[in-house]
């Protein structure tokens, strides 16, 4: 087994040293074959999805097909953009060199996808390791063996196979792969495994993305148009039934609100499911029967003021609303990551926030609010991978925004254009001339020292801050800028 994880990375090294990915041409058809796949088995795509992870087509469509369309659509429009050098601002010792900052892959990445979006979060990674001109390894969830068939038999078909790599399996299989020295890893799951990859990079020094998780809080303002908000965070804990790293964790409000949110949330079911979703073809099922027991125990011993109903068999949990409940429940703890929504109640939005500072960092904070005020308590007042406000999750989908933890929710960002920088290092270029002309002006940081050399430094280093309109005149700046360094480095030189 570690032979064979040892035999694919060294084919991956192999592919990437032979320069094959690195170039503008390759990128491109790369990435038009990855949109291919997707165009020519969506159909598949979903129904495996609504085979394995009972995701209704919908959703299907909505949280994986059609964002991984735009994804590459994204990177395919862009990528020439991309590639081109940075130029940074300098000051006047470097004023006529030239100073870029120049992407350039990694090497071989390791991407470790995750089980429940098993196509989305395995392939937009990928998008952006293709972008950058990487090789890659992909590790598909073994939770989901269909989907990460479907990538091993189908994806070779449409990108390089000698440089793109599908190697599933469990446990063993990823502790195989994680033995090798990779350039860079990227990680979707939870943050107990996170630890165990960050440990296995860092034996080889190698930088990662860790994309996880936590509870993500949601609070709700007094202020809040009520029904609005129990739409907006009841969708984000019954789609895919709350199986998702964004999904709103527990809601912080009055009890005033409280009490109104419960009334809006019921009459919410009612029109979605007509109050039987256990029943409903809309409603997802939970992944398996160890993530089902975990998400019943936290059940255990709760108030229930909303669903409650479980089947073990077929693996339903209804969208269920607990109240009363204190911070040191074992609900409180972890990662809820199912259909259940915890509420507790808090004065002020103040509190509120203290609350959530007291806990680890998490992924998103929610905020439903009309007051401006009270949105900017939460902007500024509390830490967290993104901010969403009045609305839950659909951050993740605007490609403007970098997606990511922060802390205990993750290291590193991706979407877009972040994804492409993820996978890229930034090297640091600087180009001298060797001309005469130039060499007057370095005289004056050669030796014999003096205090006018120094003086002179001192000006031609200093930072100045940026000047409206000098783009225009920088030829004449630069002809006269060369005069005076030039006399002044004579002058030096004595």
């Amino acid at each position: 087994m570690s032979n064979k994880a040892a035999e694919i990375v060294q084919d991956a090294r192999k592919a990437f040293n032979s320069g094959k990915s690195k170039t503008y041409e390759f990128r491109l058809n790369q990435l038009k074959g990855l949109q291919k796949f997707i165009e020519v088995n969506e159909k598949k795509i979903a129904d495996i999805l609504e085979i394995e992870n009972t995701k209704p087509i919908f959703e299907s469509y909505l949280g994986e097909i059609i964002y991984m369309k735009n994804d590459i659509q994204n990177a395919i429009d862009n990528l020439k953009r991309w590639m081109e050098p940075v130029k940074p601002s300098k000051n006047l010792m470097f004023i006529m060199d030239q100073i870029e900052l120049i992407p350039e892959p990694y090497g071989v990445v390791l991407i470790i996808g995750a089980w429940n979006y098993p196509f989305a979060l395995t392939l937009s990674p990928l998008v952006g390791a293709i972008a950058a001109g990487n090789c890659a390894v992909i590790k598909p969830s073994e939770i989901t063996p269909m989907s990460a068939k479907f990538l091993e038999d189908e994806l070779p078909k449409f990108i390089d196979s000698s440089c793109y790599f599908i190697y599933n399996g469990g446990v063993p299989e990823t502790t195989a792969l994680l033995e090798n020295r990779f350039d860079y890893i990227f990680y979707t799951g939870n943050s107990a495994v996170g630890r165990i990859i960050y440990l296995a990079a860092a034996k080889h020094l190698t930088p990662v993305t860790l994309e996880l998780g936590g509870k993500s809080p949601v609070y709700l303002d007094d202020s809040a148009d009520v029904e609005i908000a129990a739409n907006r965070i009841l969708w984000g804990k019954c789609v895919n039934a709350g199986q998702s790293c964004l999904e709103p964790d527990y809601l912080l409000c009055t009890e005033y609100m409280r009490d109104k949110f419960v009334r809006a949330a019921k009459n919410t079911i009612q029109k979605w499911y007509n109050n039987e979703p256990k029943e409903n073809k809309d409603y997802c099922k939970i992944i398996n029967a160890n993530h089902f027991a975990r998400l019943s125990k936290l059940l255990a011993g709760q108030k229930i003021v909303m669903g409650g109903y479980t089947d073990s068999t077929k693996r339903i949990i209804e969208p269920t609303i607990l109240v009363d409940v204190k911070p040191d429940d074992a609900i409180m703890k972890e990662e809820i990551f199912g259909p259940i929504l915890p509420i507790i109640t808090v004065e002020s939005a103040e509190e509120a926030i203290e609350f959530i500072n007291k806990r680890e960092k998490p992924l998103a904070v929610y905020v439903f609010s009309k007051s401006k005020v009270e949105q900017d308590k939460f902007i500024k007042g509390t830490s967290s991978g993104g901010i969403c406000i009045n609305d839950v999750m659909v951050h993740y989908s605007c490609d403007a925004l970098p997606f990511g933890g922060v802390g205990n929710s993750g290291i590193g960002r991706y979407h877009g254009e972040y994804s492409f920088r993820t996978f890229s290092h930034e090297k640091a270029t600087l180009i001298r001339t060797l001309n005469k002309f130039g060499e007057y002006i370095q005289t004056i940081r050669y030796p014999p020292y003096s205090e006018k050399k120094l003086n002179m430094i001192n000006v031609i280093t200093k930072k100045l801050p940026p000047i409206p309109g000098a783009e225009f005149f920088k030829p004449l700046f630069f002809i006269f800028l060369g005069v005076i360094l030039t006399l002044l480095s004579f002058g030096c030189r004595k």
